[in-house]
């Protein structure tokens, strides 16, 4: 195997918790009897299969870990520590389920993660300082993911991406079926409904011990060294985009590139055009969706076989 047939490899596995191969539900998509709930030509679609998630990804982490609700059922519930990018591929399955996915597929994958949240409960201390019991099946923690998800999903896209279909508002409408599908009532479905509802929660926001260990392990996930000085640029790109007001709670601030020429945002869309590259102009889950979209548009109208 040559450098470049290694380096293509060694990238998969790493949105695939180590395995080399292609996991087989992504194949799995090709089954179902509707569309789903994302056209190919919906903002979703555009976003979730262009190549920012991969920034999304990381600053939805960094966004999440400010509640310590959610820190708290992390900490003690997930085994981020042993094996950060496990986590990482189960978020891609689900996400990729929803997009991709017909609604029986959709529905189901988002059923069986709010039966893994029932099992996640304990307590943690609020930004007050007073302990509060939680569960990740508590309204307010579902709000807070999908909303670090969409704000992260738009803001990586626009800042290194390509145009939206109807722009953010459309996105975030969109999106809220996936909100819907994990019990959450009223999600934003608009920009200013999404801005809104964030800031709603900043007087629950903090930082912590907990915080500051999950930081560890976001800046530095255990890559190969091929993919390390890329990571540093795309955290680099992540954090860039976040709001000043969470950047300052979580510590941070916009990482310099140090001796790279290229300033943040050119320097992030280089990597992840490596990235596509390395992975291919279409995954096989995109692939899947559009074959079943092809068969049942064909089912429907039979001249257009």
């Amino acid at each position: 195997m040559g450098i470049i047939d290694t380096w293509k490899t060694q990238l998969r596995t790493t949105f695939t918790d180590g395995d080399p191969t292609i996991p087989q539900w992504q194949f799995e998509f090709e089954k179902g009897d509707d569309v789903g709930y994302f056209p190919v030509d919906s903002a979703v679609w555009t976003v979730h299969s262009s190549i920012t998630p991969t920034v999304a990804g990381i600053r939805a982490l960094l966004l999440q870990t400010l509640h310590p609700g959610a820190m708290a059922g992390v900490h003690a519930h997930s085994s981020f520590r042993e094996e950060p990018l496990g986590r990482l591929a189960n978020t891609i399955r689900w996400i990729f389920t929803v997009t991709y996915g017909s609604t029986v597929a959709a529905r189901e994958g988002s059923a069986f993660v709010q039966r893994l949240h029932t099992r996640v409960h304990g307590t943690y201390i609020d930004s007050r300082g007073v302990e509060q019991p939680y569960s990740a099946a508590d309204p307010d923690l579902i709000r807070w993911v999908h909303l670090a998800f969409a704000d992260a999903f738009v803001a990586a896209h626009s800042a290194y991406g390509g145009p939206i279909p109807g722009g953010v508002d459309q996105y975030v409408a969109e999106w809220a079926q996936a909100g819907e599908l994990m019990g959450l009532e009223d999600p934003p479905r608009s920009a200013g409904e999404l801005r809104a509802q964030l800031a709603a929660f900043d007087d629950d926001l903090r930082n912590s011990e907990q915080v500051q260990e999950a930081l560890t392990y976001i800046r530095r996930p255990p890559l190969p060294r091929s993919q390390r000085l890329g990571y540093r640029i795309l955290f680099a790109g992540a954090v860039a985009t976040l709001e000043p007001r969470h950047r300052e709670l979580l510590g941070l601030r916009v990482p310099s590139l140090g001796p790279l020429p290229l300033p943040i945002r050119p320097a992030v869309r280089l990597v992840l055009g490596m990235i596509r590259l390395g992975l291919g102009p279409e995954g096989p889950a995109e692939t899947a969706a559009k074959n079943r979209i092809r068969r049942v548009a064909g089912a429907a109208d039979p001249s257009a076989a």
